[in-house]
Formats: C-alpha cells, structure tokens, sequence
C-alpha cells in the first residue's frame, strides 16, 4: 500500500538527512533511495543496529561525519554536497533522558535546530527544509484534539525543547523567508526502534521471549500513534508541495490518524494480534508526562492533500512482523557465533 511520490522531483536530487539513524531518518532513507535521491547523511554516532546499517542503506548514502550542533559542520556539507532539500530528523527523542539530562536534550532539540537554519539560510542552494517537531511541542492542552493553533506551551524538559525549535523554525520562515515548514508527529512506531524502553517494541520482545511486558507508567495515558513508514512518506510529500507551493513556507502541519489509544489499550492490542495470554506489569513510575494528546490532521489533509497509508492495525502487523524476523535474524547470529567460537576453541 503506497501512495507514490514524484520521482521527477526526487531522481537525483541532493538531499541532506540528518538523524538518518534513528527509527524514522531510517524509513525516510530507504524511501528516499527508492526515488532515487542523492542522499547525504550527516551521522554523529556509529549505531549498528540502526535499520540504516542493518538494511546496507548506509553503503547506498554519502556519510558526513558531524554534530547538528557544529554549525561551521553544517555548512561546509550544504555547500560542499550542494544540497537541495534538507529533512531534520536529528533530536534527542527520549523523555526519561531529557529529564535526568536537560542539558543535552536542550543543546541537540534547540541548538541543534538553529544552528541548521542558520547555516541553511546562509547556503543559497537550500530550497527546502522540513523540521520535525512533535506534538509535544504543545505541552498539556485543555481543549482536544490539537490543532495547530493550539499555543506551543511545554512545560517539562522534552516538551520545552520541541516547543522552542518549532518556534524558531517559525522565525527563520517569517523573519528571513527561509523555506521552512514543521511537521509535529504523534508518537511514532514500527520497525527498528530498539529502544526497548519505549512501549512497542519492549512488549513484541517480551512477548516473543515468553515475558510479562512492562509498562512503566500506570497505562491511562493516552497517545497518537503514527506509523513509521506513514511519516517517512508524509515528509517527502511535504517536500513535494512546498517545492509547488511557496507559500507554505512558515506553516506547521500536525500528521496523524487521529486516534486515541491508552498505553494499557495498545499493549493489550498487541497481545491480542502476537495470539498471546501474558498479563502485563503495571509500576505506575512515569514522572514529567502528559497525560492527553491527540491530533487533528485536517489542515494537511486540506492544504497538502496528505492522508495516512496505514491504520493501527496494519502498522502493528508490519511492526510485530519486522520485530520477529529481526529477533530471529539475531538469535541466528548468535548461535552462529556460538558454533564458530566452539569450533576455534578446539
């Protein structure tokens, strides 16, 4: 099930990614190779169990070695590599790291995104650049779902560092005229999140192991889930359209399938689909979390002609299948390293 994308726009366009390890910079790779970009990656850290490395990706894109917080990085790879579209995936996306570690969270989520806008406003190639923020960037709204003249009102760590680089997004758009659009996503899932911490991908493991999965707040907050093959296609979509529509640039976009599911709801989901009886475990430790959130996706629907590809069910189908072949992948791994070990030992 796909939608397509433009390949006259895309075959052979320079394009610079940056968060390409991540679970969805991994998806947008792959996506953006299928149309034949020219894909620059800027990667900070070696991950090689990112979907990136695992799938040989990596050996298909130019790697510049770089922080999004080196500006003077970022602007020696616009200019060098000549880029044309910029998607800026980079953040620390982790809740519970933001608040042990504010500091990093703000540097890389604030920091890093002006320091890009600037270098970009600074390299004339540059002809569009869509920002990834987050519904988090509207902090603990009364009145749902959000739209996107809800007010940008964080409150805690990761909530203040999104609202802060979506409105300097917004800045650089209306005060310099860069052609900046945002994107704030609901919480994204699917294959090759391995973060097992976060709720997909611990309960498919733990199921898989035969384990109680964990959740570890008290599982009546509710979320927006956004499948990850859905955001990897809505952000070359958003490209498309600001490259046909100039006047786009400034405006943020909210990308969802406006549901509303409780953590407790989609584990049990998942048990349900995995055919498994296991119970979860309940702590109740979740601190610094909103307790509400879902999206209204009209203004893209109306504006971008953007629709989701996927509901819940068939993004939890092609998650819990990618999760199995990937433990399975692993364990043969392992066992394969086991044998030759064995075998040089005696």
């Amino acid at each position: 099930m796909d939608s397509g994308f433009d390949s006259k726009f895309w075959q052979d366009r320079r394009v610079l990614v940056t968060g390409g390890t991540g679970l969805v910079g991994g998806w947008v790779i792959k996506r953006l190779l299928q149309a034949e970009a020219d894909v620059v990656c800027l990667v900070r850290d070696w991950t090689p169990q990112s979907e990136l490395v695992r799938s040989g990706d990596i050996n298909r894109v130019t790697i510049a070695r770089g922080d999004i917080c080196d500006q003077a990085c970022l602007e020696r790879v616009l200019g060098e590599f000549e880029i044309e579209t910029v998607i800026n995936l980079a953040a620390q996306t982790i809740v519970g790291i933001a608040n042990r570690n504010p500091g990093s969270t703000f540097e890389a989520n604030v920091g890093g995104t002006w320091k890009l806008l600037e270098a970009c406003r600074r390299s004339p190639a540059v002809k569009q650049i869509v920002m990834a923020s987050s519904d988090k960037a509207y902090g603990a709204a009364k009145v749902l779902p959000y739209t996107e003249e809800t007010p940008l009102a964080g409150m805690h760590p990761y909530d203040v560092s999104k609202s802060c680089g979506d409105l300097i997004s917004q800045t650089y758009a209306h005060s310099y005229g860069l052609p900046v659009c945002i994107t704030r996503c609901g919480n994204f899932y699917g294959g090759g999140d391995l973060n097992w911490n976060r709720i997909l991908p611990g309960t498919i493991r733990s199921v898989l192991r035969g384990q109680q999965p964990v959740i570890r707040s008290d599982g009546s907050f509710i979320r927006d889930y956004f499948y990850v093959e859905d955001g990897a296609a809505a952000y070359m979509h958003l490209a498309e359209q600001m490259a046909l529509k100039p006047e786009l640039a400034g405006e943020a976009f909210n990308l969802s399938t406006e549901i509303q599911v409780s953590v407790l709801e989609l584990v049990q989901r998942i048990l349900q689909v995995m055919g498994s009886t296991l119970e979860p475990v309940v702590l109740g430790e979740a601190s610094n979390e909103i307790k509400h959130q879902y999206l209204d996706a009209e203004k893209a629907r109306r504006m971008l002609n953007w629709q989701p590809l996927y509901n819940l069910d068939e993004g939890l189908n092609r998650t819990i299948e990618w999760y199995k072949n990937y433990i399975q992948s692993t364990a043969n791994h392992a066992s394969h390293a086991s044998v030759d070990h064995a075998a040089a030992a005696a």
